[in-house]
């Protein structure tokens, strides 16, 4: 949701279309310096979330952001985390979502070393309660997160562990190789996931089609059932059970359809649809959970 006017409008917004949960920047994306956040807007924040019933809340980092780089870029990155994730926690935002960066001009391990000594300090320095979620990449090039056992390695070296969590994204998923196709593909993707990472630490997932194939490495979000993953992949997402308390975020292009209804609502409707409305194997009916969504 756009923070246009103001960061309480991203909430205000997201009331508006329906929504039960939201994500959000809390400051401008493309740049590294921000106007300072004021208390009025704290103030004006905290009153629209008590006021409209959207929870949990993701942040999402900065695009410019990347803790595994050397040099000034590494420093800046640190910088700009630090004052996001402050914001966070003075906004009460539940979670915060940073890709794990890019190692380039060194090696992996040198990469994770600097992601997590930066991550842990970011951390330690805020006192609210906000959970930093690694977002799961399409591991292209230099790019940390492409593997759940990548994901698992980095998450040995943050602390506590109970400030921090990942973040699932179905474009990046399949573009690293993991394929959600069918039931039987989607549910080995996610025993790898169970066995590497575990559910317990996973606290969003980003819902995008993609409109590259299987393994591409390529990060291209398309429309809901317009890409390469295609609507039984998302019905195999909105009908797992593990799912139901995971909120599910689109980050699909800004833009209208050709009736002129805005693509979020439209993206969100497709995916209700695909809710099975019958009682499922495991005894649970997801009718409710999914108009929600």
């Amino acid at each position: 949701m756009s923070i246009a006017g103001g960061v309480h409008r991203a909430v205000q917004r997201a009331g508006q279309f329906g929504f039960n949960t939201m994500a959000m920047f809390v400051r401008n994306q493309r740049q590294w310096r921000a106007a300072p956040l004021t208390d009025e807007a704290i103030e004006l924040f905290l009153q629209a979330r008590a006021s409209v019933p959207v929870k949990p809340v993701a942040a999402h980092a900065s695009y410019l952001i990347n803790l595994a780089a050397v040099g000034p870029v590494g420093q800046m990155s640190l910088a700009a985390t630090r004052e996001e994730f402050d914001r966070c926690c003075r906004l009460g935002i539940e979670y915060y979502v940073l890709h794990p960066g890019s190692w380039a001009a060194s090696t992996p391990q040198e990469g994770i070393a600097r992601l997590a000594e930066g991550l842990n300090s970011v951390v330690a320095a805020c006192g609210g309660k906000t959970i930093l979620l690694l977002e799961q990449t399409a591991g292209a090039g230099s790019l940390l997160g492409g593997s759940f056992e990548e994901l698992a390695e980095i998450l040995t070296h943050l602390r506590p562990a109970a400030r921090f969590g990942v973040c699932l994204d179905s474009c990046h998923l399949f573009a690293a190789g993991y394929d959600l196709r069918t039931p039987q593909a989607y549910a080995q993707t996610m025993a790898r996931f169970e066995s590497a990472v575990g559910f317990t630490r996973l606290g969003a997932f980003h819902v995008n089609d993609s409109m590259f194939g299987l393994g591409s490495r390529r990060d291209r979000h398309a429309h809901i059932g317009q890409g390469k993953i295609g609507l039984d992949g998302f019905a195999n997402i909105v009908n797992d059970p593990r799912l139901a308390n995971i909120p599910l975020i689109l980050e699909t292009r800004k833009e209208t359809d050709s009736h002129g209804r805005d693509m979020d609502l439209v993206n969100a409707d497709v995916l209700r649809s695909l809710v099975r409305t019958k009682t499922s194997p495991q005894g649970t009916r997801r009718k409710q959970r999914g108009k929600k969504r």
